[in-house]
């Protein structure tokens, strides 16, 4: 695996005061859910916000900076990531706090706990969460949603640290939500949020949320290698339904291949690369485009840099 240049050096002598995990190119695979995908130049993971912040202040604007989560609806792609990646966890970003009806969650928090919690607090409308295998920092960026329910419905606002390590608050209407979409400004890193729920019966939530589990269970390749939905359902339709249609299921590329149990997901059969993962992407959109007139777009987010052909 080509590796790039140390720049953590620069890095802390840019931020004399930095308490967190600084990383020279250590390998993104272990770190995404397809287990795939090359290495970060620096991977930081901060103390806590303040740390966050204190880093970013001082680093060259120049330098890219990706966020990463909990990697489940993510292709690294096997060059790596250039730059700086940021990687949010520990007690400082993963904690629930309950207030009544209200739920402050740090960005690192799965989706999973987040409902988990609220169940526990007897808080309605919170029990689609158990369904996303994602974080509360990917849900914000693209308004994740599941089983009828999605982050748009409960949010209250959210926090977070801008390029500048300047803090920065959003209102609900300020997030601009869409169908799995944020106009959240780019260079923010998103480190809490708080969400609203409503009274409800303990019991009658956790069947719900067993009811979430057992649909996710039965449909979809959950103990898989794989990123969850690859595309998005265009306007009045299923991607699933074109992705079939098309003649794509148990489709096929080096290691990587459309599931049988449901088509709208990829999965690492076999030793897959990255580039295998979103060449059969690419590919299941080609033919799906050629029989359908269809445009099927992403919803699983690819970054880094293809593998260098030099050499």
């Amino acid at each position: 695996m080509t590796a790039f240049p140390d720049i953590t050096p620069a890095i802390r002598a840019a931020a004399p005061s930095l308490r967190g995990r600084l990383l020279a190119n250590p390998s993104l695979a272990d770190l995404t859910w397809f287990r795939v995908g090359g290495p970060a130049q620096v991977l930081f993971t901060p103390a806590d916000e303040e740390d966050l912040a204190h880093l970013l202040a001082g680093l060259d604007p120049e330098l890219p900076v990706t966020v990463i989560g909990l990697g489940s609806n993510l292709i690294v792609r096997d060059g790596g990531i250039p730059g700086l990646t940021i990687r949010l966890g520990g007690k400082a970003f993963g904690s629930v706090e309950i207030d009544g009806e209200t739920l402050r969650a740090g960005t690192a928090v799965p989706d999973m706990r987040l409902a988990k919690a609220a169940a526990e607090a007897s808080l309605d409308g919170l029990a689609f969460f158990r369904g996303i295998p994602g974080s509360i920092g990917g849900a914000l960026r693209m308004n994740a949603g599941a089983h009828g329910g999605e982050t748009t419905d409960v949010l209250v606002e959210a926090r977070g640290i801008d390029r500048t390590g300047a803090p920065r608050r959003f209102t609900h209407a300020e997030m601009g939500f869409t169908y799995r979409h944020s106009e959240a400004p780019e260079d923010v890193i998103f480190t809490s949020a708080l969400f609203r729920g409503r009274p409800g019966d303990r019991a009658g939530i956790e069947a719900e949320m067993d009811r979430v589990t057992a649909a996710r269970e039965a449909a979809q390749p959950i103990r898989e290698r794989t990123g969850g939905s690859t595309f998005k359902n265009p306007p009045g339709g299923k991607a699933w339904q074109l992705v079939d249609a098309a003649g794509c299921r148990g489709l096929t590329m080096g290691g990587a291949q459309v599931s049988e149990m449901h088509c709208n997901f990829l999965i690492n059969r076999d030793g897959a690369t990255a580039a295998d993962i979103e060449g059969l992407g690419e590919e299941v959109r080609r033919r799906v485009r050629e029989t359908s007139g269809v445009e099927l777009h992403w919803e699983i987010k690819r970054i880094g840099v293809p593998a260098s052909t030099d050499g």
